[in-house]
């Protein structure tokens, strides 16, 4: 099996600890093919220069940039290497958006939504305080506003808040009240020849399944689905890789027969074989 983890975090990022060199050096002794540094930029904070929660962003990203083109040359002979960004809440200011993507000739942009507008940040929200459903609808919406976005490669954790309100409320919400805008992120995502995420981070906390989750990879499959791409969210050196490999065999068993990495912003395809 070809592995490749396309959603990692160095210590550009600000909640990541190790170098882009220890994130590399972990994807090689794992044996991976590939993997992307993709350190996060939440565009609407680019005009405020630095802030004592992310620092500065624009620092961080060029910065991360450099030293992943670095790695991209040291290792060239062992392993692919890939600049990538995470790129949050695209929509909330297209100005800041647009200067965030200039800060490299990106292999790879994966578009994610931590937060909706105004609020903060669904990890701290007290979801036994709150009106969930309501807080599901409001994301939902503006996460199919988000896949509408054209500069992007790949939409990252489709269902993000869902971890954290299983870990507050020890329940995992029915999506049936959602399913048609999602289904309308699928479509435009199949239109726009956008990939989907899954995430791998959410088999080693307590919800224990992948973002999104067996029924909605099934779900954009039947609608026509090919693109996907698989990332571990990796914050830490040693959890690169993770659940890699789970993440391709549940697509095989949701019916895909590849997955897909960016380089230089095309997809190529990785088949998936046992």
């Amino acid at each position: 099996m070809i592995l490749c983890d396309v959603h990692t975090h160095s210590n550009n990022s600000f909640d990541a600890e190790n170098t882009v060199e220890e994130m590399c050096k972990s994807a090689l002794n794992k044996g991976f093919y590939a993997i992307a540094i993709t350190d996060h930029c939440e565009a609407p904070f680019i005009k405020f220069g630095y802030n004592e929660e992310f620092g500065d962003f624009n620092e961080r990203i060029p910065l991360s940039f450099l030293q992943t083109k670095n790695a991209q040359i040291k290792y060239r002979q062992k392993l692919k290497v890939l600049c990538g960004i995470e790129l949050g809440e695209p929509m909330h200011d297209p100005e800041c958006t647009e200067k965030a993507l200039s800060f490299g000739d990106f292999d790879f942009v994966l578009a994610s939504l931590h937060n909706l507008k105004n609020m903060e940040d669904f990890y701290f929200i007290d979801f036994n305080n709150c009106n969930i459903s309501e807080i599901l609808k409001l994301y939902f919406n503006e996460l199919a506003e988000t896949a509408t976005f054209s500069d992007f490669d790949s939409l990252a954790h489709l269902t993000y808040p869902l971890r954290y309100i299983f870990e507050t409320t020890g329940e995992y919400p029915d999506l049936t009240p959602y399913q048609d805008v999602i289904d309308d992120i699928y479509r435009t995502l199949i239109s726009n020849k956008k990939a989907l995420e899954i995430n791998t981070s959410g088999l080693f906390k307590p919800i224990g399944r992948t973002l999104p989750d067996e029924f909605q990879l099934k779900r954009y499959r039947e609608l026509g689905g090919k693109l996907i791409t698989v990332g571990s969210d990796a914050h830490t050196s040693t959890a690169v890789g993770n659940g890699i490999e789970e993440g391709i065999r549940l697509a095989h068993k949701c019916g895909f027969k590849s997955y897909t990495i960016f380089e230089k912003r095309r997809p190529i395809t990785i088949p998936i074989e046992f």
